[in-house]
């Protein structure tokens, strides 16, 4: 067997393979004499079969067969020879297999990138000092606050205000017969003002009062965020049953009641804020240090990766953002997002993410780094913390799922090698400025 590398890149080769005509020769040979001995063919006993009558009828299938067997051991052996760590499977589009002639093909595959050894010392890292400010517990505050904000009928005998709440029941005509598009709807809450539906119901309703209805015309605009209702005249009935005033609470120690029995005054309260804010905060920091680490290294010495872990990895994302819309009960469809669509906007952080994985993996091998018993244990622990469950179950998770384990120490082991980098770097402590954008260079 003769075998030429062709080097496309530093993650793609093209393997030219060519098998003798002596070995092709002998497995068709092989095949038909297999075949020969179990073909069932009229007019002929069982193995009196000549060879021309087999290869009249079966010789697709045989070709097909003695290919496919030669170009799966063949290209494992050159790969074995040429000591290739392939990624992904191979790109093979297999010739004609002919009787008394070498057979050639060509595979074109992928391969982990070699990485020369990381120079990972001696980085300048920058560290924004974030601190909880007023304003920020102030508008969480402000949050927990629209939580409990509710609503009641005002009782005083008046007209519809502009910036009211009311409550109504409406349904809308096109040219005298209900439309589907503003089908009838009951106890609908509205804020005068707010163009909910259209403005002319809103300036409509100003100056009704409770019990009163009224046909009001609309005509939607040729372009709508409803194409139903696009360019529409539609006649609304709608019948105003309430005035309503939003009850908004203060902002004191009954205020912070609401939250938990931990809570007696908003101090404490406030506390928590500032606690979480600071948790928040502290993530911020690390990822900010993450991004200078990649970024520098990879300054140093960049790489290429090849299609198909980037590929993998972006599947991985995709999926992740699907669930965060089917989670928050999003309709991507609704919003012009497919699945292409997120595959092009987040390949460039499965590039990124491929990256780092790689610089971890050669840094882990490189340093010979490893995880002793009480780090793995440390490490469930945080996790069983993260996921309020009891340890036992997690470690009983791991025990069945082997490859999940391995995985997770990976992880374990990633998080080590990006502590000896920090280890030996020099970190500046330094205030953020004060557009809030962070400070990601290095040195």
């Amino acid at each position: 067997m003769q075998v030429r590398v062709e080097n496309l890149s530093s993650v793609k080769k093209t393997l030219h393979i060519e098998i003798p005509e002596k070995e092709v020769n002998r497995e068709i040979d092989n095949a038909y004499n297999e075949l020969k001995k179990n073909a069932k063919i009229k007019g002929f006993r069982p193995g009196k079969a000549p060879r021309s009558v087999l290869e009249r009828l079966y010789k697709k299938d045989v070709n097909a067969d003695v290919s496919a067997k030669l170009i799966q051991e063949s290209l494992e052996e050159a790969i074995r020879e040429n000591q290739i760590s392939m990624v992904g499977q191979p790109q093979i589009s297999p010739p004609e297999l002919k009787y008394k002639a070498a057979y050639a093909f060509d595979a074109t595959l992928e391969v982990a990138p070699e990485l020369e050894e990381i120079d990972f010392k001696g980085l300048h890292l920058k560290k924004n000092m974030y601190t909880a400010k007023e304003h920020e517990v102030q508008g969480q505050l402000e949050m927990l606050r629209r939580n409990l904000v509710r609503q009641k009928a005002v009782e005083e005998e008046r007209p519809v205000q502009d910036g009211d709440f009311v409550l109504i029941d409406y349904e809308g005509f096109l040219k005298g017969q209900p439309f589907e598009a503003a089908q009838k709807t009951e106890n609908y809450t509205l804020k005068i003002g707010s163009a909910q539906i259209a403005e002319e119901i809103d300036e409509q309703l100003i100056g009704m009062f409770p019990g009163q209805s009224r046909d009001i015309p609309v005509t939607f605009p040729p372009v709508h965020a409803n194409a139903d209702l696009a360019g529409k005249e539609i006649l609304f009935q709608v019948n105003l049953k309430e005035i309503r005033e939003e009850i908004v609470p203060e902002i004191d120690d009954a205020f912070a009641k609401n939250f938990g029995e931990k809570y007696e005054t908003l101090d404490q309260l406030k506390t928590d804020i500032v606690k979480n804010l600071e948790e928040g905060y502290s993530r911020r920091q690390e990822h900010e240090i993450r991004e200078q680490i990649f970024t520098a290294l990879l300054e140093r010495k960049d790489f290429e990766v090849p299609d198909t872990m980037i590929e993998y990895e972006l599947a991985g994302i995709v999926s992740e953002a699907e669930q965060s819309f089917a989670y928050h009960n999003v309709n991507m469809d609704d919003i012009g997002v497919t699945r292409d669509s997120l595959a092009e906007k987040y390949r460039p952080m499965a590039v990124k993410q491929v990256k780092r994985h790689l610089i971890l993996g050669k840094l882990i091998e490189q340093e010979k780094l490893d995880l002793s018993d009480e780090e793995t244990e440390a490490g469930l622990q945080e996790m069983a913390a993260a996921f309020q469950q009891p340890v036992d179950e997690i470690k009983r998770f791991y025990q069945e799922n082997s490859d999940k384990l391995n995985y997770f120490r990976h992880t374990l082991l990633e998080k080590k090698a990006m502590n000896l980098i920090i280890d030996s770097s020099s970190i500046e402590e330094v205030e953020p400025d004060e557009t809030g954008e962070t400070e990601e260079s290095a040195e």
